[in-house]
Parts: structure tokens; sequence; C-alpha cells
């Protein structure tokens, strides 16, 4: 017995007394390996849980500036700010959104992304903003726009160096006022969604050529 009790301290799963059958090692044996696989199967669903409870464990990296910019995100995801992500085309912009929207208060609502340079100009607006009945031809009921569709969520504005200045100075409002207002209504209406937005532009030239000053800032 005081063998036994040692070799549990030490790590043993189990023990055989002398003497022993051969049936007697077998389902010993089996029994061991079922526990393995069990154990084996728990840390896996414990891995799983831990990528689902965290939203930036699906974005892989290797070198430090990466490192500091899921920092930054996560800092940015723990508060209600606007958010402007920077980078070239293919590099993930929209994964690192979404990743800002899973970390956040608002991850339990919509994440509303819109490609603002697959819009055609006339359209911006009433995509953004929504419109009424009558508005415009072929506007035969009412529409939300991206804004009201997030409800208290995420709208994620992608390119938005493309566009049309117009629309971003109604942008601003939404970003200063907290309310847009419909294409064909006379009624603002309040809001509260978060806004991030991308671009595959320098910071230089979008605010030189791209971007309303005021919306940049």
């Amino acid at each position: 017995i005081e063998t036994a009790v040692e070799a549990i301290k030490r790590g043993a799963e189990d023990y055989l007394t002398k003497p022993f059958d051969r049936e007697a090692v077998r389902k010993k044996v089996g029994r061991l390996m079922e526990l393995h696989r069990l154990r084996t199967r728990v840390a896996q669903l414990e891995e799983n849980l831990q990528h689902a409870s965290d939203p930036f464990a699906s974005i892989v990296y290797v070198s430090p500036q990466m490192q500091r910019i899921v920092e930054r995100a996560r800092a940015a995801a723990a508060s209600n700010a606007s958010v402007l992500i920077v980078g070239e085309t293919g590099t993930g912009k929209e994964m690192l959104a979404r990743a800002i929207h899973g970390a956040s208060r608002r991850a339990s609502e919509p994440f509303v992304p819109l490609n603002c340079g697959a819009l055609p100009r006339d359209l911006v607006e009433s995509e953004l903003f929504g419109y009424r009945k009558g508005a415009f031809t072929g506007a035969h009921t009412d529409a939300p726009g991206v804004f009201l569709s997030a409800g208290k969520g995420t709208v994620f504005l992608d390119e938005i160096g493309e566009m049309p200045k117009d629309a971003q100075v109604k942008l601003l409002r939404v970003l200063q006022e907290s309310e847009i207002r419909a294409v064909g209504s006379a009624r603002p209406q309040k809001i509260d969604v978060r806004i991030i937005a991308a671009t595959n532009r320098p910071l230089a030239q979008l605010r030189s050529e791209f971007l309303h000053e005021d919306l940049y800032f």
C-alpha cells in the first residue's frame, strides 16, 4: 500500500498488485487510454472556447509591429471611440474591424459592412441614411439604411476615402451629433452606433485629396 501511495504521489495514474493476470492489465490500460482521450478532448474544447471568447484569436501574426496593432485594437475595443484602420489591400482590415466589434460592448449587436468604393455616387446617401417612400423614382417603400440596420452595433465603412465629399459632410454630422436624416425626410433621427472606417490610402494623401478635413480629424 505504501508503495502504491508513493507511486500515485509521483504521478502514476494506477497501479497493479502482484500477482496479476492479463485481463486485469487490459482493463486498466483500456481505462487509462479512455481517460487520456477524454483529457485530450477537454483540452481541445477549452482551447476552442478560449478562441471563441477572444475575437482577436483568429488573427495570426508573428511581427512585433502587428503585436502593437492588436494591442491598440484591444484598447480601442474597450472604448466607444470611432476607429480608422489604415493598411494595404488584403492585409485584413475588415478582420481587425470585426475583432474590435466582437471585443466591444456592442458585440451582441449587428456588424454592418459597407464598401464606399463600390457604391454609385447617387446611391451613397440612401445606402447610409436610408430613404422615405417617394423620395425618388423607384422608392416605393421606406428603407432604413446601414446606420439604422446596425441598431446599437457597428457600421464598418470600407474605402472611406472613396465617399463623395457631400456625403462626407453628412457623415461628419453623424459623428458629431449621433443623428441621421433619411433621404426625403425633414426630421433627423437619433442613433447609437459605432463607426469603424478603413482605407488603403496613405494618411497624407487621404487628408490632402480624399477626405473632408473636419471628417479627417
